[in-house]
């Protein structure tokens, strides 16, 4: 499997976390402070943003497993491999996700 298949997968389970997650309402806050002038009259905006800043936060924790990899192989580039601990550490971090995307779905 190509490097873009992995990356397109983490992706798309990294957006199913932040659209989905039910920690979602915990970002609220960390959403106001990093922008408080978005939400004077815009709830929309709130939950968009709290959803890209989940998603985030999924893929930059689930590549800690596939850095610390790379790191102790001495890889250059990442491998198969990488790419498959970061896959697996973004599915991780996406199954309290996976209720709720399985009972609302799309």
């Amino acid at each position: 499997m190509s490097t873009q298949s992995y990356v397109i997968a983490i992706v798309l389970f990294a957006t199913v976390n932040g659209i989905f997650s039910p920690w979602l309402v915990g970002m609220f806050p960390f959403v106001f402070v990093l922008m408080p002038t978005f939400f004077l009259s815009s709830l929309s905006a709130l939950l968009f943003l709290s959803s890209i800043l989940l998603a985030t936060l999924t893929l930059i924790l689930g590549g800690i497993p596939a850095a610390l990899y790379e790191r102790w192989s001495g890889a250059k580039e990442s491998t198969e491999i990488s790419m498959w601990l970061w896959l697996a550490g973004v599915a991780l971090l996406t199954l309290p996700a996976a209720a709720n995307f399985f009972q609302f779905g799309l």
